[in-house]
């Protein structure tokens, strides 16, 4: 039975935080009296369903139900999580949070807010111990972050339970052991954006100026290294030490007016809100979102590939709904082998339009690597100095698959032995063969650097399968070679 998220208030956070959870496979109410909520949610989830599944590599859970509450208590109902995105007024919040605890007292509620304290919140609240901050970025439904702030009355637990909620839709709970104004991100976004409105105001430079100082440099350092291993690094070879010795004085200098603010008026918002116009002015909301959108999904599965910052938490929600699939039988059941669930990603098309000619075999290996940890062959064996190595494959380009396209791939294991593994890799679109590959595989010793028998716990796994699929009808394509006509 899918669990129910509550969200209260439906705005651009709001709706994040509702897409988010609806594709992770939550039923979710929405309350919120704006008239256009509905409409406005429903453009969120668009740009959510057009984006978040291409930074996984496993086919998303069945979509949650969406419905929309008249009343908080209506939405509440049920739920086994409450995230509460209304505006930024105490005395709203703490109203929204009585009605919530009326009629459910003990569910677990979460504030976006991202200037109040938890105790504040906690105010006068029938159970303040299951209200605190749980401050997430835009767009919610892309950006992992999530800070969760508790308060000496949150009991240790809840607080857990409340961060194993967030990493089960895939998001990152920062634990912020001190309540502070405005948490940790938003005190330094502060920072950085008072002295930004200083920058135009004394006429240095421009919103588009500053915007392309962020972008094409530090911005793209902060968004795999952060601010200190930056730093670090800036040290060279003696470090952080070496740095604040040799940066460490600047801070003296009177560089910034970080403890002042200019005065805001009509003249300071004029300034700003023009020269923003003319930088972005021709672009909708809309049309900016997917723009953004788009860029993050591509920075975002670069840092996949490579396991580092907000990548590893993209590889670590995929391996825990790879094991989940596992424990249900929906991965290595069947024969053939059901070994590999896979989405059609942006990076994987060609001009054409279709997936590029290289990610049909990618998908093979991705299907056969499933197959070999399966057997045992895994990368704690590979460590251990043995790995099975692909001698030969044929591929066979049987359809187009195109972008957002799930695929599954199956493993027919034709024959083996001691040494050798002869496997017939399908990668299926809709149940129908898109591409096949043939492949024979040696098992070697990677010291010696030559074929040797797989160790006997391997075999022990592998050679039942073999068995087992001897009785599968063979298919047509094995043994063909290139060009060879059909029959």
């Amino acid at each position: 039975m899918a669990r129910k998220a509550a969200i209260i208030g439906g705005g651009v956070i709001g709706g994040g935080w509702a897409a988010r959870f609806l594709l992770n496979g939550w039923d979710v109410a929405v309350f919120d009296p704006d008239p256009q909520a509905e409409r406005k949610i429903s453009e969120v989830l668009a740009n959510a369903r057009a984006s978040l599944p291409a930074l996984s590599d496993i086919p998303m859970p069945s979509e949650g139900v969406l419905s929309f509450a008249g009343t908080i208590t209506e939405a509440v109902e049920g739920a086994d999580y409450v995230q509460e995105s209304v505006s930024e007024r105490l005395e709203l919040k703490h109203r929204v949070f009585a009605q919530i605890q009326q009629s459910a007292p003990n569910v677990l509620i979460g504030s976006s807010t991202s200037g109040f304290k938890p105790s504040e919140l906690q105010e006068r609240a029938a159970n303040p111990g299951s209200i605190f901050v749980a401050h997430p970025f835009n767009p919610v439904y892309l950006l992992p972050l999530a800070e969760v702030v508790p308060s000496p009355r949150n009991p240790p637990e809840a607080v857990e339970r409340a961060k194993d909620i967030l990493r089960d839709i895939g998001m990152f709970p920062l634990h912020v052991r001190k309540e502070i104004d405005a948490h940790i991100a938003d005190r330094f976004l502060e920072a950085v954006w008072r002295e930004a409105l200083w920058l135009v105001k004394d006429g240095i430079a421009t919103t588009e100026e500053i915007d392309e100082a962020i972008r094409m440099g530090f911005g793209l350092r902060w968004g795999q290294m952060g601010l200190f291993e930056t730093y670090r690094v800036a040290g060279g070879e003696a470090g952080m030490k070496h740095f604040m010795a040799q940066f460490g004085p600047c801070l003296q200098w009177p560089w910034t007016k970080l403890t002042d603010v200019p005065e805001f008026n009509d003249g300071l918002v004029d300034l700003i809100a023009g020269q923003s116009d003319a930088q972005s002015g021709h672009h909708t909301i809309r049309e900016l979102e997917r723009i953004r959108d788009s860029n993050l999904i591509g920075f975002l599965r670069a840092l996949k590939d490579r396991n580092w910052g907000a990548g590893k938490v993209l590889r670590a929600h995929d391996d825990k709904r790879k094991a989940a699939l596992h424990a249900e039988g929906k991965i290595g059941d069947g024969a053939p082998l059901v070994m590999a669930h896979l989405r059609v990603l942006p990076g994987w098309i060609d001009y054409n339009g279709h997936m590029t000619e290289s990610r049909y075999l990618f998908a093979g290996s991705e299907t056969c690597d499933n197959f070999l940890r399966l057997i045992g062959a895994d990368m704690d064996y590979v460590a251990g100095g043995h790995s099975y190595y692909t001698a030969e494959s044929h591929v066979m380009h049987l359809d187009e698959a195109k972008l957002g396209d799930a695929l599954t791939g199956t493993v027919q294991v034709l024959g083996a032995d001691e040494k050798r593994l002869h496997l017939f890799l399908s990668i299926l679109k809709d149940g129908a063969p898109v591409a096949t590959v043939e492949q024979i595989l040696l098992h070697v010793d990677m010291k010696a650097g030559k074929s040797c028998p797989a160790a006997p716990e391997v075999l022990a796994k592998l050679m039942p399968i073999a068995e087992a699929h001897k009785a599968l009808p063979r298919p047509e394509a094995v043994g063909r070679h290139v060009g060879q006509r059909k029959s």
